[in-house]
């Protein structure tokens, strides 16, 4: 993947976006300012620009700004009319959890490419609903899986494969917030519609730990569910019977703002990244050495997926990165998790149907 703040070579890719919250807007403002992204259209039922500009919105781990699309942005209300514009080439999803399935399934049909935020859907049934279709569709699916893009995080893969620092031996996952704003509000109102912290953010390091280690044979997870019974706070043993021994701790609980961490125990090194240490976030430490701190690449995770993703499409390449069946994977692990978490019982993850 090229770096995001050089201009990447090849054709302009028609770009739309269904969904515009904070996600909505966020990816807008990185197509916005990339020279491989022209957007053509947005859709939204309730929020759409006015007079060329979008209004931002808060969330739980950062706030958009006002965001200004110009006069020529087409705006769609409803997403089928969006899908029968044929300038439009890559839509990217953005939308509540509930609607993804229907919504990414109706674009593929309809010879999209597509990106669509995480969740994939709201179960991974819905997940191998979407996965049947793609396969038959001559457009592209990514999951918006944007740990695996991170910087001080995307470089873990090549250090976990290549055992740098030797084999990792044991390692720890958090991701905590203060509770979103919109988790009360409009479609978010139910538990139940959007699985709570378990599947809208610790899905991040569910995700991520498969992408360094493999799908795990079972997990056995405490957590602490909200008055709507979905899980607001999470803490999972991933069991990997050859190693190495992993956790994960995510959710919404924390009193205000939001942080996430990792730590990596290697054979000759640890290795740990927390975000509210700034420019010193990811830090090596060699066995009887001192800690070294790693620069990080520019941008960020958001940034640096719809980079990849717009590449994959101008080049006419399928996304190796992160695929559709990653995302169902990560949805299966979620799952396993709330399972464990209801039942106080380990449970198995067999592997998936082909």
């Amino acid at each position: 993947m090229s770096d995001p703040s050089t201009p990447a070579a090849g054709k302009p890719v028609n770009v739309a976006v269904i969904g515009l919250g904070l996600m909505g807007v966020t990816h807008l403002r990185a197509y916005l300012a990339n020279p491989l992204a022209r957007v053509v259209a947005v859709c939204d039922t309730f929020r759409v620009p006015e007079n060329g500009i979008l209004k931002g919105m808060a969330g739980n781990v950062q706030d958009s700004g006002d965001i200004d699309l110009g006069p020529d942005v087409k705006v769609f209300q409803r997403p089928e009319d969006l899908l029968a514009d044929p300038e439009v080439r890559l839509v990217d999803i953005c939308t509540p959890t509930p609607l993804h399935a229907e919504q990414v399934i109706a674009a593929l049909k309809a010879g999209k490419d597509v990106i669509c935020e995480k969740p994939l859907a709201r179960s991974s049934a819905a997940a191998r609903e979407i996965l049947a279709v793609a396969g038959d569709s001559p457009g592209f699916l990514m999951p918006a899986m944007c740990m695996r893009f991170w910087p001080g995080w995307n470089w873990l893969k090549q250090v976990v494969a290549e055992q740098t620092h030797g084999k990792v031996l044991a390692a720890g996952f958090t991701r905590v917030s203060a509770m979103p704003s919109w988790s009360s509000q409009g479609t978010y109102a139910s538990g139940a519609d959007t699985g709570g912290a378990l599947f809208d953010m610790h899905i991040h390091d569910a995700d991520f730990i498969n992408h360094l280690f493999g799908r795990p044979a079972g997990v056995f997870s405490t957590g602490v569910p909200g008055a709507d019974g979905s899980i607001n706070h999470v803490m999972t043993q991933y069991v990997y019977p050859d190693g190495p021994v992993v956790h994960a701790e995510g959710g919404w609980l924390r009193a205000k703002g939001f942080n996430m961490a990792y730590t990596l125990l290697c054979e000759r090194a640890t290795i740990d990244f927390d975000l509210e240490r700034g420019a010193d976030a990811l830090k090596v430490t060699e066995n009887g050495g001192t800690p070294e701190v790693k620069p990080l690449e520019a941008g960020d995770g958001y940034t640096r997926e719809l980079q990849y993703i717009l590449e994959c499409v101008s080049q006419r390449r399928a996304p190796q990165v992160v695929t559709a069946l990653d995302g169902m994977t990560a949805l299966e692990i979620c799952e396993a998790e709330e399972q464990s978490v209801r039942s106080g019982q380990h449970v198995n993850l067999c592997k998936p149907p082909l």
